[in-house]
């Protein structure tokens, strides 16, 4: 049974209690949401895109997922909601002076700060390290802290310039009550666009059927009455024409005609000096104008091309 040679067992040695709920790093946990992609979990690089519930993602991931969704990856269920790239923003991030990346400990023999942000706030300067809020806006993908909109309140944006609305605001890597919230506000807005969209297209189905009954109407024949008036009329003419002359038709005389005057250069050819109403550069575009013909000093000798005979 043990306890033998005189050992002494203590009493948590015996009796097991209650196991104690492991507790995560917090470092750990904000390194993980701030500087890995939420869906390949590699080391986020630009571009870096945000979708609409305020996660991060390498843009290189979300195109491949979108070409296959078939394929097998972890966390396939943080981008269900991606549709397509217009469901995610590019971030238009502002790098951090402070951070020189993985190029000054090649070697492995330098001290690296992991804590330290890549990006940090335009405006107060913050490091976007996951301790301070972030809001990106939808309009032109521009990234601020909480601080910097509530110290400095304005409808423009401070880095570029784009007029944005409240509404624009997104917290990126936010509580679960956040992503909720945020959720609820993406289903409303998909729920919109959609009976936008529909009432746009039956609109344009309406104005296309009017389109062709006005069509129709225009190749219609005319009325019953008016096309009998004509027929009376073109019987009386008829009548009185073969009462006055039995000889040939006007219409056939003035088809003659036309066809006699049609066009200015049927019949005998014209030369440039008949195109009186033409303009001079016109006329030198022919061989038969003045400035086309050359003088017995331009003209060559049979044998050579400058002349030598007097």
């Amino acid at each position: 049974m043990g306890c033998d040679g005189g050992t002494i067992p203590k009493r948590h040695e015996l009796v097991k209690g209650p196991k104690k709920v492991e507790k995560v790093d917090k470092n750990a946990e904000l390194a993980a949401k701030w500087k890995y992609c939420a869906l390949s979990q590699e080391k986020l690089k630009r571009p870096i895109v945000a979708c609409e519930l305020g996660r991060l993602y390498n843009k290189d991931a979300i195109i491949e997922y979108l070409l296959d969704k078939s394929a097998e990856r972890p966390n396939t269920e943080v981008v269900a909601h991606i549709r397509s790239l217009k469901d995610v923003k590019e971030l238009n991030l502002t790098d951090n002076p402070a951070w020189e990346g993985e190029r000054r400990n090649i070697k492995g023999d330098c001290y690296e700060d992991m804590h330290l942000a890549m990006f940090i706030c335009p405006v107060v300067g913050l490091e976007m390290s996951g301790k301070h809020k972030f809001f990106f806006l939808q309009t032109c993908g521009c990234v601020f802290s909480e601080r910097a909109l509530r110290e400095v309140k304005t409808v423009i944006c401070h880095k570029c310039g784009d007029p944005f609305q409240e509404e624009d605001l997104v917290v990126l890597n936010g509580t679960k009550e956040e992503v909720e919230t945020l959720q609820k506000a993406m289903e409303e807005r998909r729920s919109k666009a959609k009976i936008a969209k529909k009432s746009k297209k039956s609109k344009d189905t309406k104005v296309s059927k009017t389109q062709d009954s006005t069509a129709e109407s225009c190749k219609s024949p005319q009325n019953p009455s008016e096309s009998k008036s004509a027929s009376e009329n073109g019987e009386g003419s008829s009548g009185s024409s073969s009462d006055s002359a039995p000889g040939p038709s006007t219409s056939g005389e003035s088809l003659k005609t036309v066809k006699a005057t049609a066009g200015p250069f049927t019949g005998s050819k014209r030369s440039i000096q008949d195109m009186k109403d033409k303009s001079e550069a016109f006329k030198s575009l022919f061989t038969s104008h003045s400035s086309a013909k050359r003088t017995k000093d331009q003209t060559s000798n049979w044998v050579t091309h400058t002349p030598y005979h007097f």
